[in-house]
Protein backbone atom coordinates (compact mmCIF):
# COMPACT_ATOMS: atom_id res chain seq x y z
CA UNK A 1 0.00 0.00 0.00
CA UNK A 2 1.07 3.37 -1.01
CA UNK A 3 0.57 4.60 2.66
CA UNK A 4 3.33 2.57 4.07
CA UNK A 5 5.43 2.72 1.23
CA UNK A 6 8.94 4.28 2.88
CA UNK A 7 9.82 5.13 -0.68
CA UNK A 8 6.29 6.71 -1.86
CA UNK A 9 5.30 10.38 -1.59
CA UNK A 10 1.61 10.42 -1.74
CA UNK A 11 -0.60 13.44 -1.54
CA UNK A 12 -4.04 12.73 0.87
CA UNK A 13 -6.92 14.78 0.69
CA UNK A 14 -7.28 16.24 4.31
CA UNK A 15 -11.41 15.61 4.72
CA UNK A 16 -11.21 15.18 1.43
CA UNK A 17 -10.74 18.40 -1.06
CA UNK A 18 -11.74 20.76 2.34
CA UNK A 19 -10.37 23.80 0.44
CA UNK A 20 -13.38 24.00 -2.23
CA UNK A 21 -15.76 21.47 -0.75
CA UNK A 22 -17.68 20.89 2.80
CA UNK A 23 -15.06 18.48 4.71
CA UNK A 24 -15.59 15.13 5.58
CA UNK A 25 -18.38 15.33 3.06
CA UNK A 26 -18.73 12.70 -0.07
CA UNK A 27 -18.67 15.95 -2.36
CA UNK A 28 -15.33 16.24 -1.07
CA UNK A 29 -13.98 12.91 -0.86
CA UNK A 30 -15.57 12.42 -4.69
CA UNK A 31 -13.82 15.74 -5.76
CA UNK A 32 -10.08 14.65 -4.29
CA UNK A 33 -10.35 11.59 -5.55
CA UNK A 34 -11.24 12.84 -9.23
CA UNK A 35 -8.25 15.11 -8.93
CA UNK A 36 -6.33 11.86 -9.17
CA UNK A 37 -5.18 12.13 -4.78
CA UNK A 38 -3.44 9.46 -3.69
CA UNK A 39 -5.38 8.83 0.06
CA UNK A 40 -8.02 10.61 1.72
CA UNK A 41 -8.29 11.41 5.22
CA UNK A 42 -11.44 11.40 7.68
CA UNK A 43 -12.33 11.60 10.99
CA UNK A 44 -14.77 9.27 12.79
CA UNK A 45 -17.25 9.46 15.31
CA UNK A 46 -20.05 7.56 16.74
CA UNK A 47 -24.27 8.67 16.10
CA UNK A 48 -26.01 7.87 19.54
CA UNK A 49 -27.23 4.49 17.67
CA UNK A 50 -23.86 3.55 17.33
CA UNK A 51 -23.17 4.06 14.04
CA UNK A 52 -20.46 5.72 12.75
CA UNK A 53 -20.17 8.63 11.07
CA UNK A 54 -18.03 11.08 9.49
CA UNK A 55 -17.22 13.88 11.38
CA UNK A 56 -14.35 16.06 12.87
CA UNK A 57 -15.78 18.22 15.39
CA UNK A 58 -17.66 16.62 18.77
CA UNK A 59 -20.36 19.41 17.83
CA UNK A 60 -22.12 20.40 14.71
CA UNK A 61 -22.13 24.32 15.16
CA UNK A 62 -19.08 24.70 12.58
CA UNK A 63 -20.00 22.23 9.80
CA UNK A 64 -23.81 22.23 9.91
CA UNK A 65 -26.86 23.75 10.40
CA UNK A 66 -27.37 21.70 13.45
CA UNK A 67 -26.69 22.31 17.28
CA UNK A 68 -25.42 20.32 20.19
CA UNK A 69 -23.29 17.33 20.01
CA UNK A 70 -22.89 14.69 17.53
CA UNK A 71 -22.91 11.66 20.06
CA UNK A 72 -26.84 13.50 20.80
CA UNK A 73 -28.41 12.67 17.50
CA UNK A 74 -29.10 9.54 15.80
CA UNK A 75 -27.39 8.78 12.82
CA UNK A 76 -30.60 9.32 10.86
CA UNK A 77 -31.24 12.98 12.67
CA UNK A 78 -27.88 13.66 11.41
CA UNK A 79 -28.34 12.94 7.29
CA UNK A 80 -31.47 15.85 7.88
CA UNK A 81 -28.77 18.05 8.77
CA UNK A 82 -27.71 20.33 5.93
CA UNK A 83 -23.45 19.90 6.42
CA UNK A 84 -22.66 22.34 3.44
CA UNK A 85 -24.22 24.75 4.88
CA UNK A 86 -21.26 26.69 6.54
CA UNK A 87 -18.81 25.92 4.03
CA UNK A 88 -17.07 29.22 2.50
CA UNK A 89 -14.61 30.15 0.58
CA UNK A 90 -15.18 34.28 1.09
CA UNK A 91 -15.14 34.49 4.77
CA UNK A 92 -19.05 34.43 5.21
CA UNK A 93 -20.08 36.44 1.68
CA UNK A 94 -20.83 33.47 0.13
CA UNK A 95 -22.28 29.57 0.96
CA UNK A 96 -22.27 27.42 -2.13
CA UNK A 97 -22.68 24.53 -1.35
CA UNK A 98 -25.91 25.49 1.33
CA UNK A 99 -29.49 23.91 -0.03
CA UNK A 100 -27.39 21.07 -2.28
CA UNK A 101 -28.17 18.30 0.10
CA UNK A 102 -24.85 17.57 1.10
CA UNK A 103 -24.95 15.50 4.67
CA UNK A 104 -23.21 14.16 6.97
CA UNK A 105 -22.56 10.66 5.89
CA UNK A 106 -22.06 7.17 7.78
CA UNK A 107 -18.69 5.65 7.13
CA UNK A 108 -20.56 2.14 5.26
CA UNK A 109 -22.07 5.53 3.21
CA UNK A 110 -18.79 6.90 2.07
CA UNK A 111 -16.60 3.74 1.35
CA UNK A 112 -19.34 2.34 -0.34
CA UNK A 113 -19.16 5.42 -2.42
CA UNK A 114 -14.97 5.32 -2.64
CA UNK A 115 -12.95 3.54 -4.92
CA UNK A 116 -12.74 -0.12 -3.90
CA UNK A 117 -8.68 0.02 -3.94
CA UNK A 118 -8.27 3.94 -2.45
CA UNK A 119 -5.84 4.28 0.35
CA UNK A 120 -7.48 5.78 3.82
CA UNK A 121 -6.28 7.79 6.91
CA UNK A 122 -9.32 6.90 9.18
CA UNK A 123 -8.99 9.12 12.63
CA UNK A 124 -11.00 7.90 15.14
CA UNK A 125 -11.54 11.09 17.39
CA UNK A 126 -13.31 8.72 20.26
CA UNK A 127 -12.69 5.61 21.72
CA UNK A 128 -16.37 4.73 21.36
CA UNK A 129 -15.69 4.44 17.54
CA UNK A 130 -12.80 2.12 18.13
CA UNK A 131 -15.09 -1.21 18.19
CA UNK A 132 -17.64 -0.38 15.74
CA UNK A 133 -14.67 0.31 13.31
CA UNK A 134 -13.20 -3.08 14.11
CA UNK A 135 -16.40 -4.14 12.97
CA UNK A 136 -16.65 -2.08 10.28
CA UNK A 137 -13.22 -3.03 8.56
CA UNK A 138 -13.99 -6.51 9.25
CA UNK A 139 -17.19 -5.86 7.09
CA UNK A 140 -16.36 -4.20 4.20
CA UNK A 141 -12.78 -5.81 3.89
CA UNK A 142 -10.54 -2.73 4.06
CA UNK A 143 -7.27 -4.09 6.16
CA UNK A 144 -5.02 -3.89 3.58
CA UNK A 145 -5.64 -0.63 2.63
CA UNK A 146 -6.21 1.87 5.96
CA UNK A 147 -4.11 3.61 8.77
CA UNK A 148 -6.05 3.93 11.57
CA UNK A 149 -4.95 6.44 13.97
CA UNK A 150 -5.72 8.96 16.67
CA UNK A 151 -4.64 11.30 19.57
CA UNK A 152 -5.84 9.14 22.29
CA UNK A 153 -4.20 5.85 22.81
CA UNK A 154 -7.36 4.80 24.53
CA UNK A 155 -9.03 4.91 21.10
CA UNK A 156 -6.21 2.79 19.03
CA UNK A 157 -4.60 0.79 21.71
CA UNK A 158 -7.50 -1.37 21.29
CA UNK A 159 -6.80 -2.74 17.70
CA UNK A 160 -2.73 -3.37 17.98
CA UNK A 161 -3.51 -6.58 16.73
CA UNK A 162 -6.56 -5.84 14.61
CA UNK A 163 -4.76 -6.56 11.26
CA UNK A 164 -4.14 -3.22 9.70
CA UNK A 165 -2.08 -0.57 10.19
CA UNK A 166 -2.08 1.91 12.71
CA UNK A 167 -1.05 5.52 13.43
CA UNK A 168 1.08 6.54 16.51
CA UNK A 169 -1.05 8.43 19.23
CA UNK A 170 0.37 11.55 21.10
CA UNK A 171 1.77 9.45 23.52
CA UNK A 172 3.85 7.12 21.14
CA UNK A 173 5.38 10.72 19.62
CA UNK A 174 5.99 11.91 22.79
CA UNK A 175 8.11 8.37 23.46
CA UNK A 176 10.31 8.68 20.23
CA UNK A 177 11.11 12.50 20.79
CA UNK A 178 14.09 11.96 23.16
CA UNK A 179 15.73 9.72 20.62
CA UNK A 180 14.77 11.90 17.62
CA UNK A 181 16.48 14.92 19.41
CA UNK A 182 19.66 12.54 20.33
CA UNK A 183 20.14 11.57 16.73
CA UNK A 184 19.37 8.21 17.75
CA UNK A 185 17.54 5.26 15.48
CA UNK A 186 14.39 3.93 16.95
CA UNK A 187 11.42 1.21 15.67
CA UNK A 188 8.22 1.78 17.23
CA UNK A 189 6.75 -1.61 17.88
CA UNK A 190 2.92 -1.45 17.89
CA UNK A 191 2.55 1.86 14.92
CA UNK A 192 3.40 1.55 11.04
CA UNK A 193 2.75 5.66 10.66
CA UNK A 194 3.21 8.40 12.48
CA UNK A 195 0.14 11.49 10.70
CA UNK A 196 1.21 14.68 12.87
CA UNK A 197 1.22 18.24 12.67
CA UNK A 198 3.87 20.48 11.42
CA UNK A 199 2.93 22.34 15.14
CA UNK A 200 1.58 21.39 18.15
CA UNK A 201 0.17 23.41 20.58
CA UNK A 202 2.40 25.82 19.44
CA UNK A 203 5.58 24.57 19.22
CA UNK A 204 6.81 23.11 15.90
CA UNK A 205 7.53 19.32 15.56
CA UNK A 206 10.80 18.24 14.65
CA UNK A 207 9.78 16.13 11.50
CA UNK A 208 13.69 16.03 10.02
CA UNK A 209 14.79 14.68 13.71
CA UNK A 210 11.80 11.95 13.27
CA UNK A 211 12.53 11.21 9.92
CA UNK A 212 15.70 10.52 10.66
CA UNK A 213 15.25 8.34 14.19
CA UNK A 214 12.54 6.45 11.84
CA UNK A 215 14.67 5.73 8.63
CA UNK A 216 15.12 2.02 7.88
CA UNK A 217 12.54 1.14 10.72
CA UNK A 218 9.67 1.12 7.91
CA UNK A 219 7.92 3.25 9.92
CA UNK A 220 6.49 5.75 7.78
CA UNK A 221 5.76 10.05 8.20
CA UNK A 222 2.42 11.89 7.09
CA UNK A 223 2.24 15.71 7.70
CA UNK A 224 -1.01 17.70 8.15
CA UNK A 225 -1.97 20.19 7.35
CA UNK A 226 0.15 21.64 4.44
CA UNK A 227 -1.38 23.80 1.91
CA UNK A 228 1.69 25.44 0.61
CA UNK A 229 3.60 24.16 -2.10
CA UNK A 230 7.08 25.14 -0.66
CA UNK A 231 6.69 23.49 2.74
CA UNK A 232 5.09 20.37 0.79
CA UNK A 233 8.87 20.29 -1.01
CA UNK A 234 10.33 21.19 1.80
CA UNK A 235 8.89 18.56 3.98
CA UNK A 236 9.80 15.72 1.59
CA UNK A 237 13.20 16.56 1.57
CA UNK A 238 13.15 16.75 5.20
CA UNK A 239 12.38 12.97 4.83
CA UNK A 240 8.30 12.93 5.35
CA UNK A 241 6.54 10.66 3.34
CA UNK A 242 2.83 11.85 2.85
CA UNK A 243 1.21 15.23 2.77
CA UNK A 244 -2.39 15.69 4.15
CA UNK A 245 -3.59 19.20 2.31
CA UNK A 246 -7.17 20.71 1.75
CA UNK A 247 -6.08 21.61 -1.79
CA UNK A 248 -4.37 18.24 -2.94
CA UNK A 249 -4.53 19.25 -6.69
CA UNK A 250 -2.43 21.96 -5.53
CA UNK A 251 0.50 19.81 -4.06
CA UNK A 252 0.59 17.08 -6.73
CA UNK A 253 0.87 20.25 -8.49
CA UNK A 254 4.03 20.51 -6.38
CA UNK A 255 4.77 17.24 -6.51
CA UNK A 256 5.16 16.89 -10.43
CA UNK A 257 7.44 20.48 -10.39
CA UNK A 258 9.79 19.15 -8.38
CA UNK A 259 10.18 15.57 -9.84
CA UNK A 260 9.53 13.92 -6.46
Amino acid sequence: MILLDPLARPVIGHRGNRAFAPENTLPAFLEAVALGADALEFDLRVARCGTLVVMHDATLERTTDGEGEVAARSAAELARLDAGAKFTRDDGQSFPWRGRGVTVSTFDEVVEALPRDLPLIIELKTPAATEPLRAAVRRHGLAHRIIVAGFDPAATRPLRSAGFALGASSRDVIALLPAALLRRRSKPSHVQALCIPTRWHGLPVPIAALARTLRGSGTVIHVWTVNDPAQAAQLWRAGAQGILSDDPATIMAARREAGI
